[in-house]
């Protein structure tokens, strides 16, 4: 696999055929200690948004956060999007959003009771998926996926699955996935005439690389080498960075 780094020829595609695909968290934006602290870095809106007139608006954000959080978090900008990991889709910029049913109540607060085994846990409510963030208590991620693993049954027979990612636990239906989202997104213009390219860094990233040979796609992994991905780039920075030169061609 190859490594892209700050200052190398990075991977070139052709726009006038392609389509973009981002991840956010860990990809184009460095992870922070909780989801509201991130920070979107000057000139990448600017940058994302050249693109998007370069693919005639073929870019598309495939994200665990909701659309009304990526939209807050970019605005004024807004793409065409899958959120909550394929819960949530928007096939245009100014279109609506449809959604999956909410989690149950009950499911609810019985994950909020996993979260307080130990300070610094943070419980996050997507209503269609539940997170349970460790990045400031990171002893105690063990733990609380030893708490979620002793309740997979009662899970498994309500159709729920655990994903473990970056510092954080996932919980969620499994009929939907970010790549059940690309899938959908595919069939949709201006992406279905063209070849989506994607990149992603973590577990549930790899639903997407699953999809991508159906669309003769190209993969790129951001910071761990990750299967069905062509190159590596090493940090959220090297992606802004190339997404930058990309847009000025």
């Amino acid at each position: 696999m190859v490594t892209v780094e700050s200052g190398d020829i990075a991977p070139e595609f052709d726009l006038r055929r392609s389509s973009l695909l981002l991840d956010i968290d860990g990809t184009i934006l460095d992870i922070a200690p909780t989801p509201e602290s991130v920070r979107v870095p000057p000139g990448l809106i600017d940058s994302i948004r050249a693109l998007g007139a370069l693919t005639q608006g073929a870019v598309a954000f495939v994200s665990g956060r909701r659309i009304a959080a990526i939209d807050k978090l970019f605005a004024p900008l807004k793409l065409p999007a899958v959120g909550c990991h394929g819960a949530e889709f928007r096939a245009r910029a100014d279109g609506e959003i449809d959604e999956a049913a909410s989690l149950p109540d009950t499911l609810k607060r019985h994950l909020e009771e996993v979260a307080g085994i130990a300070p610094g846990l943070r419980f996050e409510d997507k209503q269609h998926t539940f997170a349970i963030h460790f990045r400031a208590a990171p002893d105690a991620g063990p733990a609380v996926l030893r708490a979620l693993m002793e309740q997979r049954p009662v899970l498994a027979a309500a159709g729920l699955q655990i994903l473990s990612g970056k510092a954080v636990i996932e919980i969620k239906p499994r009929w939907f996935n970010k790549g059940t989202g690309v899938s959908r997104l595919m069939r949709q213009a201006p992406f279905s005439k063209r070849i989506p390219v994607f990149l992603g860094d973590d577990t549930t990233d790899e639903d997407v690389f699953r999809v991508l040979p159906e669309y003769d796609g190209i993969g790129y992994a951001v910071g761990r080498e990750m299967e069905g991905a062509a190159c590596l780039f090493p940090s959220p920075r090297d992606v802004r960075e190339w997404l930058a030169r990309l847009s000025r061609p």
